[in-house]
């Protein structure tokens, strides 16, 4: 059962500002990208990112890696993806993209890696939902999936100031021993299953909360971010991120 619709996307991609900008090459995840996508390959790989609209993360995979890149998800606006191309240097026709529901739609290829960041977690089966991506993704090619970590104070501040949008969350899906289970049951190799990142908040609803949660939001912040910055550890308590790499 999918814990969001259609309409839910629609809402969320139509309120979202600040989706057209010039990605930089420090983007979020591209360090993780450096370490598992090969060096120097004598063909053209080809990638697929699921549920990533509007598809910076395909735009990072053309222009840094010169991957083919498509974008399948279940809401596609063109006009922002054009718009995210150009001021990228891209051309419209340099990402491909697909407007599908992924448990419908029928592959017509395999790609050598695919992604996804903050999907699998609107799922409530989680094997259900991974076992799609790979679907896509052909014999030795790398599954690299992203999921935020509600297990600690970040998902505290979601279920408390943003009940709404942690309801749309399976919070079951984000444990490591949990994932690394359904990923040897679906027979993938080469498993690795992390916390990712020091520290990080946020609220989607940030700009409707009230001044005093805005002000404790923001001291929480500040003290999190100045106290990983000298302890830089990764805890399922403050890190905000599960991520996950394999091999078909």
């Amino acid at each position: 059962m999918n814990l969001t619709d259609k309409q839910f996307w629609l809402n969320y991609w139509e309120s979202k500002e600040g989706l057209v900008f010039r990605i930089p090459e420090n983007f979020i995840l591209t360090e993780l990208f450096d370490k598992i996508i090969p060096k120097n390959s004598k063909k053209t790989l080809s990638s697929l990112e699921i549920g990533g609209f509007p598809g910076h993360y395909s735009i990072v995979l053309k222009k840094k890696y010169g991957f083919e890149a498509t974008l399948l998800d279940f809401v596609i606006h063109p006009k922002i993806i054009e718009d995210l191309l150009k001021i990228n240097d891209l051309k419209t026709n340099e990402i491909s993209y697909i407007e599908a529901d992924l448990f419908e739609n029928k592959p017509t290829k395999k790609y050598n890696f695919v992604f996804s960041n903050g999907l699998i977690e609107h799922f409530e089966d989680t094997k259900l939902i991974i076992e799609k991506h790979l679907d896509y993704l052909e014999n030795e090619g790398i599954l690299f999936l992203s999921l935020p970590n509600f297990r600690g104070l970040n998902g505290w501040f979601q279920k408390t100031y943003d009940a709404e949008n942690y309801s749309k969350h399976n919070i079951s899906s984000m444990n490591i021993e949990f994932l690394n289970k359904i990923c040897n049951d679906l027979g993938l190799k080469n498993i690795k299953i992390n916390h990712y990142g020091k520290f990080m908040l946020w609220l989607e609803n940030y700009k409707q909360q009230s001044i005093f949660t805005k002000i404790f939001f923001k001291i929480c912040w500040f003290v999190g971010k100045v106290f990983f910055k000298i302890i830089p550890i990764e805890t399922q308590q403050f890190s905000p991120y599960i991520i996950i790499t394999a091999q078909k």
